[in-house]
């Protein structure tokens, strides 16, 4: 039986679960890059994460960008060849959001595949809704849900729903 691979690349700023979403999602061990953040009580990953899955005859093969401004060179390397972008954010940071937006611009001016993003951190007080969210991207807003990166049901529905656009373009 031949097997598709398919490229995802998964972006966002800084502490949205990008790193989180690939663990929750992977069926292999994820490679990662983090490493003690200066500015935080946290990691953060310097390079890329990678992690895979098998579905039917697909593997997923799941690129995590790193977040930080200083490592956006890797963005578009880790771009090629991606049938579809997963853009998360934090909802509880809207100062956040304008760091979403040119990431978004960046990687679509650069590769114009569907995205989804997934507003994470839902749990938060004072948290934006996806509509808001959807509103503030310009971003239709069936492709803007809330997902908990920590849950396999919730990361997979982010999945699937970036495969429904993938079918339609």
């Amino acid at each position: 039986m031949n097997e598709t691979t398919i490229k995802i690349l998964v972006a966002g700023p800084c502490g949205a679960g990008k790193t989180t979403f690939i663990r929750t999602l992977s069926q292999s061990p994820v490679v990662n890059t983090d490493v003690p953040c200066s500015t935080a009580n946290r990691a953060t990953t310097v390079a890329m994460d990678f992690g895979q899955l098998s579905l039917d005859r697909y593997t997923i093969h799941l690129f995590g960008a790193p977040g930080q401004d200083r490592f956006e060179f890797t963005w578009e390397v880790l771009l090629e060849g991606a049938l579809g972008v997963l853009l998360l954010v934090s909802g509880n940071d809207a100062t956040h959001f304008p760091q979403v937006r040119r990431i978004s611009d960046y990687l679509l001016s650069r590769n114009p595949v569907p995205l989804v993003v997934g507003v994470t951190h839902q749990d938060h007080p004072n948290c934006w809704d996806c509509k808001e969210v959807a509103s503030y991207l310009d971003l239709d807003p069936t492709e803007v849900i809330p997902i908990d990166a920590t849950n396999l049901e919730s990361a997979s529905e982010l999945l699937v729903r970036l495969f429904d656009l993938v079918e339609r373009a």
